[in-house]
């Protein structure tokens, strides 16, 4: 089975326009042959996103989720072209869908790109620490290193990046790949733009269990 590197995938999302994880499936499908991998994401409807890009995704809604009585809210805003798609029921579900996922999933950004520079060379300090520390890989040459720490910064998009999680109703495709879906299947190009989360009393500080005392203390 042919190596599918990083290089080749960015390379066919770069020709085809469709995501990181489509891309990467294709390659694997096709062992490694870019011509029938796009071959194959044409027959999918997700090549095609590559024309949609330069257009502008102007339209859209915001949509809301409130969750655990009032204790988790999430804002998010997803784009289209037209007004006419979004007013459709299939996309209005589409933006609950995300916003509630947004709630269970707890992502910090919608993508890589936003990922600031400081935070993702922290993150690659950490998982070379970590490949460096552990007994199993004391004899592995720094090529084999470098591929672990690359799987360690995936594993933290997945779980950081709004795209590049698993999709809480169908963990066998990501937000992205969803999101490809739906454009491919309008015809026109969605975009989360952005969201917002909160959390009940988050970031204040609490107060003591011993509310007892505190007021005795006070008496006293």
């Amino acid at each position: 089975m042919a190596e599918i590197t990083a290089a080749a995938v960015k390379q066919l999302r770069e020709k085809t326009g469709a995501g990181m994880m489509e891309c990467k499936k294709a390659l694997v499908e096709t062992e490694g042959n870019e011509e029938k991998a796009i071959e194959l994401l044409r027959k999918a409807g997700l090549a095609s996103a590559k024309k949609r890009e330069g257009r502008i995704a102007a339209e859209g809604i915001v949509g809301s989720y409130i969750h655990m009585g009032g204790k988790v809210g999430v804002l998010v805003e997803l784009n289209c072209e037209t007004d006419f798609v979004a007013r459709g029921d299939e996309f209005q579900q589409l933006v609950k869908d995300i916003a509630m996922h947004v709630a269970a999933a707890e992502p910090r950004y919608v993508s890589r790109e936003e990922v600031p520079a400081s935070v993702l060379e922290k993150e690659r300090e950490i998982a070379m620490a970590q490949a460096k520390n552990d007994p199993k890989n004391a004899n592995k040459p720094d090529q084999v290193i470098e591929k672990i720490v690359e799987g360690r910064l995936a594993k933290f998009y997945e779980e950081a990046v709004l795209v590049d999680q698993p999709f809480i109703k169908d963990s066998a495709k990501t937000v992205g790949e969803l999101v490809t879906e739906k454009g491919a299947k309008t015809g026109e190009r969605i975009a989360i733009r952005r969201f917002t989360r909160y959390k009940m009393g988050e970031g204040l500080d609490r107060r003591g269990d011993d509310f007892g005392g505190e007021v005795a203390s006070l008496l006293s």
